[in-house]
C-alpha cells in the first residue's frame, strides 16, 4: 500500500515508523530538510522537502497512484488544503486530517467536510483525544496509563508496584491458580526502562511498571490484587487553559454535574477570561501554576488531584512535583518528550499522559479501518495492542489456544463471543467472528497480521 504522510513532526515520524514496519510504500513531506534527512535514514521510507500542499510536490511524493494521504502538520489550514489538493488533483482515495482548531470541529460546521466542499474522510483532533485520556486517569487515579477496548467492556491498565504491592516475588503461573475466576491477565512487564512480554514462570518485583488487561466489571478487584484502590477524587485543579485544559474541564462538568469540583490555573489573562466565559461551575484563577501562593489558593493541599496539562513539559513537571510535596496525594502531567518519562518516578508523579502516543492511537485505528477494530500505541510506541475480529480465512479461525503456534512475544488480552468476555485459557476455541485483543511488540506487527491475515485495510 503506498502512503503519503504530511509532516515530519513527532507524530508523523511515529506513524511513519509504524507503517514502515508493515512494508508499505511510505513517502514523508516536510519542508525541514534536516527531518528528511533523518527519517530517510533510519526508516525505509522515501523523503521529499517542500511544502506538503504544494501539487507539484504531492506529484514529486507519487500522489498520482497513492491510496492514501495523512496530513499531521502544525496547521489546520496547510492538513485542509492537503487533503483538498490530493481529491481534486489526485483523486486520492484516502485522506486523514489533523486538525486542531475547536471552531473547525463544531459540530454545527460537519457539512464542512462533506466530499463535494472539503473532502476529509477522517479528521483527528488530538486535543479532544487528550482530553478524554486525561479524564480516563482521573476516573482510574491508580493507573499511569489506560485505554478502553471491547466496546467499553475491558481495560489495558499499566499500574506501578511498590513494596506494599500483595503479588510481588509470585510467579505470573501462580497468580492465574490463585485467582482463576478473574478475568484479567498480565500483558507486559517495563522493567529497568525495557518492555517486555511476561512468560508464566516469569515474577513481578517492586518497581516494575506491568500492563494488565481486565474487563471493567472485574477492574476493582484486579487493582486491589496489585495493591491500588479505585478511589476517586473529586476535587481537582487543572494548570493549563489551553485547549486540552479547556475540554478536561467541560467533560468534568458534564460527567459529573454537581460532584466535582474544579479548580483550573491559566496564566494568560485573556484565554482566562475566554475559559470563563466557555464554562459553568469551573472556578477560575489567573496566573503561573508554579507559583506556591497560587496554588495554595487554589486549596492544593485539599485537592484530590491536580493536572497539569499545559504547553510546557517541564512546566507540567515541575508544577506537579509542587503540588505532591503541597500534599495533593495525584499528580499527573503532560509529557510530549518521551525522554523526560524516566523523570516521572523519581520526581513522584502519579501518571502521564502523551499527547502523541493518543493521536498515533487514534490514526492507526483509521488506517486499520474494518477487520481491525481498534489500535492503541503503548508507551514510546514500545508496543501495540491491536482489537481486531477473527476471519474464517484466519490461522485462528477453528483452532484451540493450545495448538496455535504463537509467535514469541504476542499474548492474547481477551476474547468476545457473543458480548461476552472471556480472559482465553489453554482449551479456548477461537471461532470466526469472535473479537480478540491482542498485545504485542511494535516490531512483531507482521507476526500479527500473519496471525489474523489484516494489513491496511479501509474499503
Amino acid at each position: 500500500m503506498k502512503v503519503i504522510i504530511c509532516g515530519a513532526g513527532q507524530v508523523g515520524e511515529q506513524i511513519a515508523r509504524h507503517l514502515s514496519y508493515e512494508r508499505n510504500d511510505i513517502t514523508v513531506i516536510d519542508h525541514n530538510p534536516d527531518l528528511i534527512s533523518h527519517l530517510s535514514n533510519t526508516l525505509d521510507i522515501s523523503g521529499v522537502t517542500g511544502c506538503a500542499s504544494h501539487p507539484d510536490i504531492l506529484d514529486a511524493a507519487g500522489a498520482r497512484d497513492s491510496d492514501m494521504i495523512i496530513a499531521t502538520t502544525r496547521s489546520d489550514e496547510v492538513n485542509m488544503v492537503i487533503c483538498q489538493v490530493s481529491h481534486s488533483v489526485f483523486s486520492i482515495p484516502r485522506k486523514i486530517a489533523r486538525i486542531r482548531s475547536p471552531s473547525y470541529l463544531e459540530i454545527n460546521y460537519s457539512d464542512l467536510y462533506r466530499a463535494e466542499h472539503l473532502p476529509i474522510d477522517v479528521i483527528i483532533s488530538p486535543e479532544r483525544e487528550v482530553a478524554e485520556a486525561a479524564v480516563s486517569r482521573l476516573e482510574t487515579p491508580s493507573a499511569f496509563e489506560i485505554e478502553t477496548f471491547l466496546g467499553g467492556k475491558a481495560q489495558l491498565i499499566g499500574i506501578s508496584l511498590d513494596n506494599n504491592c500483595p503479588v510481588i516475588n509470585t510467579p505470573l503461573r501462580q497468580l492465574s491458580e490463585l485467582f482463576s475466576n478473574l478475568n484479567a491477565i498480565v500483558l507486559g512487564v517495563r522493567r529497568d526502562r525495557n518492555l517486555f512480554i511476561p512468560k508464566s514462570e516469569d515474577q513481578l518485583f517492586a518497581g516494575d511498571q506491568v500492563y494488565v488487561f481486565t474487563t471493567v466489571t472485574d477492574r476493582q478487584r484486579t487493582l486491589e490484587i496489585f495493591g491500588k484502590d479505585m478511589k476517586r477524587g473529586n476535587r481537582i485543579v487543572i494548570v493549563g487553559g489551553g485547549n486540552v485544559g479547556l475540554n478536561v474541564a467541560k467533560t468534568l462538568e458534564q460527567k459529573n454535574r454537581d460532584k466535582v469540583h474544579c479548580k483550573l490555573i491559566e496564566k494568560d489573562r485573556g484565554r482566562a477570561e475566554l475559559v470563563a466565559d466557555s464554562l459553568e461551575r469551573t472556578v477560575i484563577l489567573n496566573g503561573d501554576g508554579l507559583d506556591l501562593s497560587l496554588l495554595e489558593e487554589a486549596n492544593i493541599e485539599q485537592a484530590d488531584a491536580m493536572l497539569a496539562v499545559t504547553d510546557d513539559d517541564k512546566t507540567n513537571l515541575l508544577t506537579c512535583t509542587r503540588a505532591k510535596s503541597s500534599g495533593c496525594p495525584l499528580a499527573i502531567s503532560l509529557v510530549n518528550d518521551s525522554s523526560l518519562n524516566s523523570l516521572l518516578q523519581p520526581m513522584g508523579i502519579d501518571a502521564y499522559i502523551n499527547p502523541r502516543a493518543t493521536t498515533v492511537s487514534s490514526i492507526l485505528r483509521h488506517i486499520r479501518h474494518g477487520r481491525v477494530r481498534a489500535v492503541y500505541s503503548v508507551g514510546d510506541a514500545e508496543a501495540e495492542m491491536i482489537e481486531a475480529q477473527v476471519l474464517g480465512t484466519s490461522p485462528l479461525a477453528g483452532k484451540i489456544l493450545k495448538d496455535i503456534s504463537w509467535p514469541e512475544g504476542v499474548l492474547v488480552g481477551a476474547v468476545m463471543k457473543e458480548n461476552k468476555i472471556l480472559i482465553p485459557r489453554s482449551d479456548t476455541v477461537f471461532l470466526e467472528g469472535d473479537i480478540i485483543t491482542v498485545f504485542y511488540r511494535t516490531k512483531d506487527i507482521e507476526k500479527v497480521e500473519r496471525l489474523l491475515e489484516v494489513g491496511i485495510n479501509f474499503f
